[in-house]
């Protein structure tokens, strides 16, 4: 695309870049050719990771280190990092090859999203770690002000577990009952059985551990009924 000239782009970030060079590096696909801006994503990839994992740490100091894990991956994924590029309008300043320029790549989210990632790792080059970090800061505002509820972060399975464990019942079984389907695209069905309060479920997926969380799920659904019902009782 490129249509729109790279001082817009300056102002969206509110960053001037002083080597112009490496902005355009990071706009460039590598559809285009050899120079392109994929050691730009593997830089900025790490630096993100880093503000915001320190970020995090700085904010929830009781916080456990999984559930730390899980908060940096609600913030900082392919959907949110797509997103953020739509807020800069960035497929407007993505340079792409022939062929993914036909097929649209400047709108296609995993496209976009390492444009995030490479723009990041200019600002870190063309700087300094700080002014990097306060643009992170700047992207992820309304994220990091609008964090997630831990506990809505957990697989269907782990909450399942704690669950239980929380009353002190056993842990639950799985099992697969059935596979259906040929080897490229194979749907497993799962049952979810708990013994105390008895308790089965059944599930189908793409994939043993997505059949596996749905019947969880369910079986959450069911416990909570059931112990609500005791506690009414």
């Amino acid at each position: 695309m490129n249509t729109v000239p790279l001082s817009e782009l300056d102002k969206l970030l509110d960053y001037t870049f002083s080597n112009t060079a490496l902005l355009q590096q990071a706009l460039t696909h590598r559809s285009v050719g050899a120079s392109n801006n994929e050691r730009l994503e593997f830089l900025g990839d790490s630096v993100l990771n880093f503000v915001i994992a320190d970020e995090l740490f700085k904010r929830f100091p009781e916080v456990r280190e999984g559930d730390l894990s899980r908060l940096r991956a609600s913030l900082v994924n392919g959907e949110s990092l797509a997103e953020i590029a739509r807020g800069l309008n960035l497929g407007e300043f993505v340079k792409l090859g022939t062929g993914e320029l036909r097929s649209g790549g400047h709108r296609r989210s995993s496209i976009l999203a390492d444009c995030v990632e490479s723009l990041i790792g200019a600002v870190y080059c063309d700087s300094d770690f700080e002014r990097c970090r306060q643009l992170i800061l700047r992207l992820f505002n309304d994220r990091l002000h609008n964090i997630p509820d831990l506990q809505s972060l957990k697989d269907p399975k782990t909450r399942l577990q704690e669950l239980l464990q929380g009353r002190k019942h056993a842990l639950p079984h799985y099992e697969v009952i059935r596979v259906s389907g040929k080897a490229h695209a194979q749907l497993f069905e799962v049952r979810c059985r708990i013994d105390e309060p008895a308790i089965t479920t059944t599930a189908t997926g793409r994939s043993r551990r997505k059949a596996e969380q749905q019947a969880a799920q369910a079986a959450i659904a069911e416990l909570q009924q059931a112990f609500g019902q005791k506690q009414h009782g």
